[in-house]
C-alpha cells in the first residue's frame, strides 16, 4: 500500500484505495464488535483530497487469530505505535461508540504533534470518556449479550441466530465490551483540536445532550450534529454523514 504519505504496511490500517492526491487522512475507529472493512462505504464518498483508512483491532476479520486486547491503555498504546511507524502529516479521527474513546485516547497520546497532527476528532455515538458508566454486558450470558447487541439494531446481528457464527464472534465482541466497560478516564489535559459530536436521532444510548458533555475534552471547541436513526444510525445515513465530515476536513 502506498500513497502519497508513504508505505502502509502494518495489520493495524486497513486502506481501501490508493490516493495520491490526499492531502488529510481520515482515520476510523469501529465500535465493539466491529472491523475496519465497515469503514469501505466511507472510502467511496470522501474526494480524492482526503485518504481514509480504517483502524483494524486484533481478533477480528483478517486479524481473526490473534487475540483481542481487552484493556484500553494496551489498544491505546499499540495503535499509537502503528500511527507513529506508518503515518505522517494531518489526520482526523471517527470513532463510532466504543470507537469514539479509542479515537480519543490515541488522540490525546499524539498531542505532540509529530510525526502526527491531529486536526479534529469525531465522536459518534459514544459518550464521552469522562462520562461514561458500564452496563456490565459483558458479564452477562451468551444470550444476555446477544440481546444487548440486538437492542442497539445494526446490521449482521441476525447472524447472531446461527451457532456457528455466535461461537466465533462471541468471544471477540464480549472482549471489546470488557475494553469499554473496564474504561476509566484518567483526567489529563483535553486535546487542542476541535471535537465534532454525531448521533442518531432515536438513539436511546446517546443523545443531543450526552454529546454536548465531549465539551470538557477540547480547548478548540465542540460542534453537535444529528442524523436520522439509532446506534447505528451510520449503516443507513452515509451519504449524509460522509459530507458532514468532509465539510470539517476540507473547509472552503
Amino acid at each position: 500500500m502506498s500513497s502519497r504519505y508513504g508505505r502502509v504496511t502494518t495489520d493495524w490500517f486497513l486502506r481501501f484505495a490508493a490516493a495520491p492526491r490526499a492531502t488529510v487522512r481520515l482515520i476510523c475507529f469501529p465500535h465493539a464488535g466491529g472491523g475496519a472493512a465497515g469503514y469501505r462505504r466511507f472510502a467511496e464518498l470522501v474526494p480524492d483530497t482526503i485518504e481514509v483508512l480504517a483502524v483494524q483491532y486484533p481478533g477480528r476479520q483478517n486479524r481473526y487469530g490473534e487475540p483481542v486486547i481487552d484493556d484500553m491503555t494496551l489498544l491505546a498504546d499499540e495503535i499509537v505505535g502503528a500511527v507513529e511507524r506508518e503515518l505522517t502529516g494531518p489526520v482526523v479521527f471517527f470513532g463510532h461508540s466504543m470507537g469514539a474513546v479509542v479515537a480519543f485516547e490515541v488522540a490525546r497520546r499524539l498531542r505532540g504533534g509529530e510525526p502526527v497532527t491531529v486536526r479534529r476528532l469525531f465522536a459518534s455515538a459514544g459518550p464521552a470518556p469522562s462520562a461514561r458508566s458500564s452496563l456490565g454486558v459483558h458479564l452477562r450470558d451468551d444470550d444476555g449479550v446477544v440481546a444487548y447487541i440486538r437492542e442497539l439494531g445494526g446490521s449482521g446481528v441476525e447472524m447472531l441466530e446461527i451457532d456457528e457464527i455466535r461461537q466465533l464472534t462471541l468471544p471477540m465482541v464480549r472482549g471489546d465490551l470488557r475494553l469499554i466497560e473496564t474504561y476509566r478516564y484518567a483526567g489529563g489535559e483535553p486535546l487542542n483540536c476541535p471535537i465534532t459530536a454525531i448521533v442518531g436521532d432515536r438513539d436511546h444510548t446517546f443523545t443531543a445532550a450526552d454529546a454536548r458533555r465531549w465539551v470538557v475534552h477540547t480547548t478548540a471547541g465542540l460542534d453537535v450534529h444529528s442524523l436520522p436513526g439509532g446506534h447505528f444510525y451510520l449503516d443507513d445515513q452515509a451519504d449524509r454523514l460522509v459530507p458532514l465530515l468532509v465539510e470539517r476536513v476540507m473547509p472552503r
